[in-house]
């Protein structure tokens, strides 16, 4: 008789994407004919560029579909160069990029490549939700740091401080942020700085993917833009998935150290070896073609934003901060806790909320517990201002059929 297999017990720390279970469930049912409006996928509604797509079909016309540089070809990684020089003021050499199958990667690489058991990784909360499930596939501890809506979604310098200890190997930043929308200024960014100036073996992993997605006129900062003596041991992530509308292309990027980025390429070309030739060539159109087409998108989103947050505060029971940035609502819904469904269920966390929300008016929103704040729930404006309005519709209704 055949055994089955053993899975890994390192497989066991870790939970499937929810982001991604949430997005397949809303999926499956719609297959079924119910008329679900998903607000789940944190992608951009947008076509990818015409530019674009016309450079990996040229690209793919001239051969260029063959193995690459691990890393990512000179020409890609000339122009992530030149971008950070460019939009942020940072000046790193070729080989202080690294090209990978999607910012993810960047994230997965650099953490494989340095987290050792029992090293500690700060995550502020909340978080997107793959951070801290890397960090405990390295065997690395997640130390949570709750930010709370009363400070912005945004983590404060003392609580950073009291969060290092020396087992601490990085702080992650993701600003904006998924899924709060909050975007830390230079000022703010410059603060945490000085904290970590006391604490030299605490890295920063930067994670900068929704930069041009930031409203009312903020300008965007990076930590090494904010605080340039942490250069040398800060790793600076973005990709091409949000501002250019190509997540499926599964392009990412950073700069750091080179021995980080060494050490990266080297575990790359262990798991996926070079990102998509294809992908890398629309990238390099991204990157280095027109750029007229982002602040249209930008505005339009900060339209859609308003229209959701305008809607979710007028339903009593729900609070809803307004976003610094990225496409995404978190609200809280904590105070229709207690309040019961017409079937006699308690609504006891944004858990039961969004259950509660997709049975009841086929509308597929996240829970907060996925993001560790199950007092809240996240909807994406990445869709039209139709179905936003009837998703603001659908949680009015539901709210207005509970009962005390």
């Amino acid at each position: 008789m055949t055994q089955a297999i053993q899975i890994a017990d390192r497989l066991q720390r870790i939970k499937p994407s929810p982001s991604s279970m949430a997005g397949q469930r809303a999926r499956a049912l719609k297959a079924q004919g119910r008329d679900i409006v998903s607000l789940t996928t944190g992608e951009p509604d947008f076509p990818t560029p015409p530019h674009i797509i016309e450079a990996a079909h040229q690209a793919m016309l001239a051969g260029q579909t063959r193995y690459t540089d691990v890393g990512g070809t000179m020409q890609l990684r000339e122009a992530v160069a030149a971008k950070f020089r460019r939009e942020n003021g940072l000046d790193y050499r070729t080989e202080e990029t690294i090209v990978s199958t999607g910012a993810k990667q960047v994230v997965f690489s650099a953490l494989m490549c340095t987290v050792q058991a029992g090293d500690e990784v700060i995550v502020p909360t909340p978080y997107w939700v793959s951070y801290p499930d890397i960090v405990l596939l390295a065997e690395g501890k997640p130390v949570f740091v709750d930010c709370p809506a009363a400070a912005g979604f945004k983590l404060q310098p003392a609580d950073l401080e009291r969060a290092i200890t020396p087992r601490t190997k990085w702080l992650v930043l993701n600003s904006p942020n998924n899924p709060s929308g909050a975007a830390y200024t230079a000022a703010e960014l410059a603060a945490l700085a000085e904290v970590l100036a006391r604490h030299p073996q605490v890295w920063v992993m930067t994670d900068d993917i929704y930069e041009h997605l930031i409203y009312d006129d903020q300008p965007f900062s990076t930590m090494v833009q904010a605080a340039p003596f942490m250069r040398d041991r800060t790793l600076t992530v973005n990709g091409t998935s949000k501002a250019y509308a190509m997540t499926g292309w599964r392009i990412g990027y950073a700069a750091g150290p080179q021995a980080l980025i060494k050490a990266m390429v080297k575990l790359q070309s262990q798991s996926t070896s070079n990102p998509s030739s294809v992908g890398q060539a629309g990238a390099l159109a991204a990157l280095t073609g027109p750029q007229d087409f982002i602040a249209p998108h930008r505005q339009l989103f900060q339209r859609r934003r308003d229209l959701v947050v305008g809607g979710l505060n007028a339903i009593e029971g729900i609070a809803c901060p307004v976003p610094n940035g990225a496409f995404y609502t978190f609200a809280s819904c904590q105070g229709l806790f207690g309040r019961r469904t017409p079937e006699g269920k308690t609504i006891a966390s944004s858990d039961d909320f969004t259950e509660y929300l997709l049975e009841s008016q086929d509308l597929a929103v996240l829970q907060g517990s996925a993001y560790g704040v199950p007092t809240h729930f996240r909807i994406s404006f990445a869709t039209s201002e139709e179905r936003l309005a009837e998703a603001n519709r659908r949680i009015a209704a539901a709210v207005a059929a509970l009962g005390d």
